[in-house]
């Protein structure tokens, strides 16, 4: 029999588009949206944290359409409305009425896109290396989305994300090269975000008044030193979201999730537990802090 493959799961039909979706454990439900780096999968981006999220809630992390090992639709435009529709669409099929949503850079924006759109449908909101705000795009970002296929350019494209270099050797290149070819996915995501690419980030911006608008206990976390989302994008959102927290991991790139993943893991966790806890106990553990 042959080894199943990690990154396939769960194939949800969410409006008529076949979704690779991971979907572990049970409890409160929290959806776990991924970037856009060439290649990416829902399991490559959040393979270090589904494990500890899972014990205590229902995990769930979908391939985003043109991504990963979802449905491509000749079709589709891409863009935040066809993704934030997906994403609703996804969580009307897996019958899901109210998440903790998390996103991760470009999940960022479309986290904050959905909750700005749909917001009783999420209880928190952790935004975690956002986009979403309007900013002049990194050397970094322009990398990574104009990336060509070639393992030499995979791995200057990855050493953008790592602080820790030690995290990027060639064999990781090559594997990630490798699955960036796999059929359909360059030709997909050289289509997102064709030059010139200023234009994207602002695509993927929701309005300063619709942001300062959101009602939700928010979460954000950046990495210091993040060569991809400049930390300034977090610094303005926490300014923007009345209810936010900030949280700066230093000798942090892109990666927090993997650079820092018991420090993610650990604020997650506590973030969300204390929105189980009665109001008046959630304000009391506030002013303790």
């Amino acid at each position: 029999m042959a080894e199943a493959h990690p990154e396939i799961a769960r194939t949800v039909q969410a409006g008529g588009i076949r979704t690779n979706v991971h979907d572990v454990g049970e409890g409160a439900p929290v959806v776990l949206i991924h970037g856009s780096g060439p290649g990416v999968t829902a399991w490559a981006n959040w393979r270090t944290v589904i494990p500890a999220l899972s014990t205590h809630r229902r995990v769930v992390a979908p391939d985003m359409v043109g991504f990963g090992f979802t449905e491509r639709p000749s079709d589709i435009a891409y863009g935040r409305e066809a993704w934030v529709g997906h994403l609703v669409d996804l969580l009307d099929a897996m019958e899901l009425d109210r998440v903790d949503l998390v996103g991760n850079s470009f999940g960022g924006a479309l986290s904050l896109a959905f909750a700005i759109r749909f917001p009783q449908r999420v209880r928190r909101l952790i935004l975690m290396g956002a986009a979403g705000v309007e900013f002049e795009i990194t050397k970094g970002l322009d990398a990574v989305w104009g990336y060509e296929p070639s393992a030499r350019n995979m791995r200057k494209v990855m050493d953008y994300f790592a602080y820790d270099r030690s995290l990027v050797n060639d064999e990781l290149a090559e594997l990630r090269f490798k699955a960036s070819i796999r059929p359909g996915f360059q030709e997909a995501f050289s289509s997102m975000f064709p030059a010139p690419r200023q234009r994207w980030v602002e695509a993927l911006a929701s309005p300063d008044d619709d942001i300062r608008a959101i009602p939700h206990e928010t979460l954000i976390l950046h990495g210091r030193d993040d060569q991809v989302v400049p930390l300034e994008t977090s610094l303005r959102l926490h300014q923007l979201i009345v209810s936010s927290q900030l949280h700066v991991f230093g000798r942090c790139g892109h990666w927090v999730q993997i650079e820092h993943a018991a420090g993610f893991i650990r604020q997650v966790q506590d973030f969300l537990s204390d929105a189980d806890l009665e109001p008046s106990v959630q304000r009391d553990r506030m002013a303790s802090r």
